[in-house]
């Protein structure tokens, strides 16, 4: 049975998430089309373009992303508590880089001088924009209408161009978080569509590998305007509250990069003989590691975790079961060890 969503994504429980979104009607979101020949790669640049604006306004960050031929993938982190720092001014600069507002509401963003009656609504629907930039509902909806109604124009046809609603998966700990990641990350591999991590064009671990790679041209200075701003990696420190992602840039790369191996031994090389560092750091299995992270959303559906968080947020949410405590369990074995 469909959850609302309101059921689904919780703050309290986790600030991570993994997000999917597919075409209807053997529509193309991007790649090209080999029943039509048509070709539909000059759409990943808009959807980089609107995804950099997007994290630039709302309280979230971008962990990952991956955008395909007729999907994308992304993982978040929301941020509410940097919402509630804005001011009321940024918070109307915001919103109005996306909508056009009431037109009191952009008088007062110019300083001109209200009716009372405006000026009385003026911090009610700041409130109320304030939290509107701080859910990863709006945040999909801001993505996903402008791409659709662009792609349906393109197309010269209306009606449904996404697969219903978004899907989300609570990544409820560090291990989940690097599963999805790697997942994420790993998309164009898997799809046979790039055979190395760093020729995987629009994903996360290509960016985050062109920007350690990147020289000072002006050409390389501009892409990388365009693109949207990645979460940091912490390295080895732990940080409280956490402000970038608990994991070292190069063990999550190394992990990326064998990952990719083990999924296409004959193109990539041999399986390494070693367990990928983090894994170890993280108590997981790597014998199990590929069977889920190639699997993910079979094995898992609304969260992903170790047993032990899983059960937590079934129970904070009054489900009777939640599905893939026996993928869980073989995942993080080592953990209990």
């Amino acid at each position: 049975m469909t959850r609302p969503r309101s059921s689904l994504v919780s703050v309290l429980d986790t600030p991570y998430y993994h997000c999917i979104c597919r075409c209807v009607r053997r529509a193309w979101l991007c790649g090209e089309d080999a029943f039509t020949g048509k070709t539909f790669e000059h759409r990943k640049p808009w959807m980089l373009t609107r995804l950099k604006l997007l994290t630039d306004t709302f309280a979230l960050d971008l962990c990952a992303y991956a955008l395909m031929s007729n999907h994308y993938d992304l993982v978040v982190r929301l941020d509410p508590l940097q919402a509630k720092t804005w001011s009321g001014q940024e918070v109307m600069a915001r919103w109005m880089r996306l909508f056009r507002g009431p037109e009191f509401m952009r008088r007062t963003l110019t300083g001109e001088v209200l009716h009372p009656e405006e000026s009385r609504l003026v911090e009610t629907v700041t409130a109320f924009w304030r939290s509107r930039l701080a859910d990863l509902i709006w945040f999909m909806r801001c993505f996903n209408e402008p791409i659709a109604c662009q792609a349906n124009g393109e197309d010269n046809c209306k009606g449904r161009f996404w697969e219903g609603r978004f899907k989300s998966q609570a990544l409820l700990d560090e291990g989940a978080l690097l599963t999805a990641m790697v997942y994420v990350d790993l998309n164009p591999v898997r799809a046979g569509v790039a055979e190395t991590v760093l020729e995987a064009d629009f994903t996360s671990a290509q960016q985050r590998l062109l920007e350690i790679a990147r020289a000072s041209t002006s050409r390389q200075k501009n892409e990388s305007q365009t693109k949207p701003k990645l979460l940091s990696f912490s390295g080895n420190e732990r940080q409280d509250p956490p402000m970038d992602l608990p994991f070292n840039l190069k063990d999550y790369l190394d992990l990326v990069e064998s990952s990719g191996r083990l999924a296409y031994p004959g193109k990539r090389g041999v399986i390494p003989a070693a367990q990928p560092k983090l894994l170890s750091t993280l108590g997981m299995d790597a014998n199990e590691w590929m069977p889920i992270v190639t699997q993910m959303q079979r094995r898992f559906e609304l969260s992903i975790g170790a047993p032990h968080r899983l059960r937590q947020v079934a129970e904070s949410r009054g489900w009777r079961w939640v599905r893939g405590l026996s993928a869980a369990r073989k995942l993080y074995a080592r953990a209990n060890e």
